[in-house]
């Protein structure tokens, strides 16, 4: 979303919650599914009831409301999205997003590699200094894709201005894991959807190479910019199609999307459905089900927790689909207890403003 360069109070009071809600609900959706994202429904069901998780559930040392990688690489995306806009506006310098993208990516990378902010690697020449590098809390490995792994490593920056042309990238060519899109949707916070989309494209290709993965990041981001300018849900995933559907390669993206639209016309939602488009490990899936749940369940909170309770990737469709809610409603059509709860709540709710600043 562009704000006016003279906004009113009211509207960007209410961009301010849609950024902040689409942070937070993302994580909200992300804790929810991590301490079961490794587990079948049948398993769900039998350990937590027959509606399957109900609220936070105990994760790695009793602790509830943990985030895992897709928060945390989330979180990242967001610095880099701020340096850039702040060397924009003090220098006049554009373009430079995607050097600052790898680099926010190595600092992510480091918390999955050191114990903690004191043995992190100093800046690299030209990066920014502290930040979220220097915070403890993120110093934590929560089951990180391979594929981020290793691409964050290879230290490849995409050419901002690299055609979309649907040909594979330089990094892991093969790989289309969701790891792309549970990252993508700030690029929707602070760009019309068709930059969005450009954007988180190639910045999706900095661990991932598969023409899905990248198409499905930047359709979420298109999504996403469109909710925030004030669209519906289905409109804004129809509107995003459309600008998917200009680009080669676009056909597994495309079919996703449109399945998760038309399911979510059938009638009452249900795991079994959501479970219907997939099991989430890969991005057109992973973005398919968080779009069905989020259009199918009207309520918020009923909404996160079937994006969570199926066999599958489960804190990566729900992040992806708190993502969508929280731009939808804002952060206070969020569940309270939920936001109250959720690890890193101030420091996403401040970064968020500074994003939205």
């Amino acid at each position: 979303m562009i704000l006016p360069s003279k906004p009113t109070l009211e509207t960007a009071a209410v961009y301010r919650a849609r950024v902040r809600g689409c942070l937070l609900g993302g994580a909200i959706g992300d804790a929810l599914g991590y301490p079961i994202e490794f587990s079948s429904l049948d398993r769900i069901r039998a350990t937590h009831g027959g509606r399957g998780v109900t609220g936070f559930v105990p994760g790695g040392g009793g602790v509830v409301g943990r985030i895992s990688d897709d928060t945390q690489m989330t979180l990242f995306t967001v610095e880099a999205l701020v340096q850039a806009h702040a060397r924009e506006r003090e220098k006049g310098i554009g373009g430079g997003w995607a050097l600052l993208l790898r680099q926010a990516y190595e600092r992510w990378l480091e918390t999955q590699t050191k114990p903690g902010p004191d043995q992190a690697a100093p800046p690299a020449d030209g990066a920014p200094s502290g930040g979220l590098i220097t915070e403890a809390w993120l110093y934590s490995r929560r089951a990180p894709g391979n594929a981020c792994l290793s691409g964050v490593a290879q230290m490849y920056a995409p050419d901002p201005w690299l055609a979309l042309d649907g040909k594979p990238g330089q990094v892991n060519p093969d790989s289309k894991g969701c790891g792309t899109v549970m990252r993508s949707a700030p690029f929707g916070l602070c760009n019309p959807a068709d930059a969005a989309f450009a954007m988180a494209a190639r910045g999706a290709q900095i661990t991932h190479g598969h023409p899905t993965g990248y198409y499905a990041a930047g359709a979420l981001a298109a999504i996403v910019a469109n909710v925030v300018a004030g669209d519906s849900l289905e409109g804004s995933v129809l509107r995003a199609l459309r600008v998917l559907e200009r680009h080669p390669g676009h056909e597994e993206t495309s079919i996703a999307l449109r399945r998760a639209v038309d399911l979510a016309a059938t009638g009452s939602p249900t795991a079994e459905k959501a479970e219907s488009l997939g099991a989430g490990w890969v991005a057109e899936e992973a973005l398919a089900i968080g779009v069905y749940c989020a259009l199918a369940e009207p309520g918020v909170e009923q909404a996160l927790l079937l994006s969570v309770n199926h066999s599958g990737d489960s804190d990566s469709t729900g992040s992806i689909c708190g993502n969508l809610l929280g731009a939808l409603h804002g952060d206070v059509g969020l569940p309270h207890g939920w936001v109250e709860r959720v690890e890193g709540r101030a420091r996403i709710a401040a970064l968020a403003d500074d994003l939205a600043a």
